[in-house]
């Protein structure tokens, strides 16, 4: 029992090492994150992306990278646009560039397992929708996306995370208390999605940080010649991350452990790009556009996210780029000095509780999905007397069809 205790604690204190490792490049990434959704005008661009060609592509692929990393959320938006007329081929490059081109991500890969994992994610990023745009026809047909279209219409959308922001000039937004409201509320909106998927990526590599190497010999073959080897650990890559059911930024601290652990550098680029294959993913895929769709564009990410890493392993290796180095897990799970890291996560918890004090002073929570939103722009409905707010005109609408009956005490404002 008092080895059972002791290894917990060890896993555990692992997780904890790499989240102290992180945490003012989360905090960081989330901020710029917020500040973007906030400020930077969207309607526009979401009315671009209807019908094929590149341009609407590379709109849906601007957007993604200016949205939140949370995987779920990427789905779910991308679902929106695909309603509202955008093609399989915008709806997905959205997802792709909201889950491998946007700040959070970059920084913690860089500070975890270094600047050649950070670009090799933004590179893999783009060639992924490239591929993806030029493979789509031979895995979805006009005739199926228009059925998956009919049905996404059908099914009832669901919560989304609304970000919030108003249509003001960018001067203004820096001196104004309801601009930085806004980017709070897509701080907190965006840790309230992803804090899970994040502590389980963390709990989990800080407890195979404690198995033995020769683990993962079992797992990815180390020891074969390059060329097998390479192409066993990009098939087992999403496997693994398939079966973690971990996606977003809490895919990371895994990778970290994996590359540390011999796993080829193809190797670990492939479960960093299958996030969005995660079972749970899938689940949502077939209930939005049927089974058939649903099988299909999942085929075609695996294929690209096979293909993409196979590409950045071979471009990364003919540049040198690819490191030699790998760090020991001591090294990757890091320890707690005074030195810059302390400073920094000092000033990153500062930044996190202003923010989160800004949403509690000027918000109130959604009846019905419990998100706080900012009172002065959220949509409103009054019942016996009281004023209650909603992130979303989707939780105002659910609420007045009584799809909420309770109005909780906390989130009744007069």
């Amino acid at each position: 029992m008092a080895g059972i205790v002791s290894t917990i604690g060890d896993g555990l204190w692992n997780a904890f090492l790499m989240a102290w490792e992180v945490w003012w490049a989360l905090v960081l990434g989330f901020l710029v994150s917020a500040v973007v959704q906030a400020w930077v005008p969207r309607a526009r661009i979401e009315a671009s992306l209807s019908g094929g060609g590149p341009r609407p592509v590379a709109l849906a692929t601007g957007l993604g990278a200016a949205s939140s990393s949370c995987s779920y959320a990427a789905v779910a938006i991308a679902k929106s646009l695909f309603q509202k007329g955008a093609s399989t081929a915008s709806a997905l490059a959205f997802q792709f560039a909201s889950t491998n081109l946007v700040w959070e991500l970059g920084l913690v890969l860089w500070i975890l397992i270094g600047w050649q994992f950070a670009l090799a994610e933004f590179v893999g990023g783009l060639i992924m929708v490239a591929l993806m745009a030029a493979l789509l026809r031979g895995f979805v047909s006009p005739r199926l996306e228009t059925r998956a279209r009919a049905r996404a219409r059908e099914v009832d959308s669901g919560h989304q995370h609304h970000a919030a922001g108003s249509d003001v000039g960018l001067r203004e937004r820096l001196g104004s208390a309801q601009a930085w409201s806004d980017v709070a509320h897509n701080f907190r909106g965006d840790w309230r999605m992803l804090w899970r998927e994040i502590g389980a990526g963390f709990v989990l590599a800080g407890f195979i940080g404690l198995l033995p190497m020769d683990t993962f010999n079992a797992l990815f073959v180390t020891d074969a010649p390059g060329a097998l080897r390479t192409i066993e650990n990009v098939l087992v890559g999403p496997l693994i991350a398939i079966l973690s059911f971990v996606c977003s930024v809490g895919n990371v601290p895994l990778a970290a452990v994996l590359w540390s652990g011999g796993i080829s550098f193809a190797g670990v680029l492939a479960f960093l790009f299958a996030d969005l294959v995660v079972l749970p993913i899938v689940a949502m895929y077939r209930k939005y556009y049927g089974t058939a769709y649903a099988l299909r564009i999942v085929a075609l990410m695996l294929v690209t996210m096979v293909i993409a890493a196979l590409a950045v392993d071979g471009l990364f290796g003919a540049l040198g780029l690819v490191p030699s180095a790998r760090p020991p897990a001591d090294d990757v799970f890091g320890s707690i000095e005074v030195d810059y890291k302390l400073a920094l996560n000092v000033v990153a918890t500062a930044v996190f509780a202003a923010l989160w004090a800004l949403t509690a002073r000027r918000g109130a929570t959604d009846v019905v999905c419990g998100m706080t939103v900012d009172r002065a722009t959220a949509p409103t409905l009054t019942v016996g007397g009281r004023t209650l707010y909603f992130c979303s005109e989707h939780c105002r609408h659910a609420y007045a069809a009584g799809e909420a009956d309770a109005i909780p005490a906390h989130a009744a404002h007069r």
